[in-house]
């Protein structure tokens, strides 16, 4: 990752001039997980009997789900916001839903809007530190998905590249074991030798195009705008408790 020199002054992370730059969602993971078992509990017991994988099914029906979910934008902020919001009182959102809608464009629009606050998140990032990103690297649960990765290059209009494992954090830290147990001379030549990309998503223009708008001119707007009633929810119903 490229830095301005005019950044703010940071601390070196794993060796000189590596940097590392963090930010966190309330909800991702816990999110599709929250759907598949309460929208696919058919497919969900038939895996448990060995049929195909809910997710797998879920992603398949996001896939033939075109760009923009016909219209539903979701808000991901079941459980409040942390990055770049940092509001514990923001709530979930589809907005835009009609009987037309089927449970493959909702659970697209789900992760459209996973896409979407991750790019908020990272548009913040890149603002306050004055880097650049040139490229994405996908990992955890949801990178297995094809419509996940593809989703996240058109919104991020970026290269969305695959590791060859999605356990990246257990990866990471064998690849600091393996600099300080001398296997490797630095973390370079042991990223080079212990890691590679698997799959390449590039962005596809239209639907570049098309998630840039639904960004800046509805999924942004609808928090700003809701912002100001997400309190009384609770105020008047005592729900969510706290």
């Amino acid at each position: 990752m490229p830095i301005s020199p005019r950044a703010p002054r940071l601390a070196n992370f794993l060796e000189k001039d590596t940097f590392a730059f963090m930010g966190g969602m309330s909800t991702s993971g816990s999110l599709t997980t929250w759907f598949r078992d309460r929208f696919a509990q058919a497919e969900v017991e038939s895996e448990k009997s060995g049929g195909e994988n809910a997710y797998a099914i879920l992603a398949k029906e996001a896939a033939e789900s075109p760009a923009g979910a016909k219209g539903l934008i979701a808000l991901p902020y079941f459980e409040g916001e942390r990055t770049p919001l940092q509001d514990p009182a923001a709530k979930g959102v589809l907005f835009g839903l009609n009987l037309k809608h089927t449970r493959g464009d909702i659970y697209r629009a789900i992760l459209e809007g996973l896409g979407y606050a991750l790019k908020d998140g990272t548009r913040t990032l890149q603002k306050r530190n004055r880097i650049k990103i040139e490229s994405l690297r996908v990992s955890g649960g949801g990178s297995q998905s094809d419509a996940a990765m593809q989703i996240t290059a058109d919104i991020f209009n970026l290269p969305a590249q695959r590791p060859h494992t999605h356990e990246t954090s257990a990866l990471g830290a064998a690849i600091d074991a393996a600099v300080g147990l001398k296997l490797h001379p630095d973390f370079d030549s042991a990223i080079r030798d212990m890691t590679r990309v698997a799959n390449t998503f590039e962005p596809i223009p239209r639907n570049r195009d098309l998630y840039h708008e639904l960004y800046e001119r509805v999924y942004r707007k609808l928090y700003r705008r809701l912002k100001p009633i997400y309190s009384d929810i609770r105020a008047i119903t005592g729900y969510p408790a706290l």
